[in-house]
């Protein structure tokens, strides 16, 4: 099985670094499995583009682009759940 490689916006980065410690460690577990599963039970694709998806992680959303020709996982935003689909 191939594995992807996990690569984070720096808009991503910005917004990880603003949550609660626990709710990092917790982020970056499941964002860690993406890697060998990108599309684990509970993702969503969201509605508007052929890539994106979304998983959950409590009350929290991680945004991210799977682009299997190149192997690839781009986490494009992690926000809490009211934020996370505003522009």
């Amino acid at each position: 099985m191939d594995f992807y490689q996990i690569e984070w916006k720096h808009s991503a980065q910005k917004e990880l670094r603003k949550l609660p410690a626990e709710m990092i460690q917790k982020i970056m577990e499941a964002v860690d499995a993406l890697s060998e599963n990108s599309f684990p039970p509970g993702c969503r694709k969201l509605a508007g583009s052929d890539q994106t998806w979304r998983i959950r992680i409590g009350n929290y959303r991680v945004i991210y682009n799977v682009f299997s020709a190149t192997l690839v996982i781009e986490i494009v935003r992690v926000a809490h759940r009211k934020d996370a689909y505003r522009n």
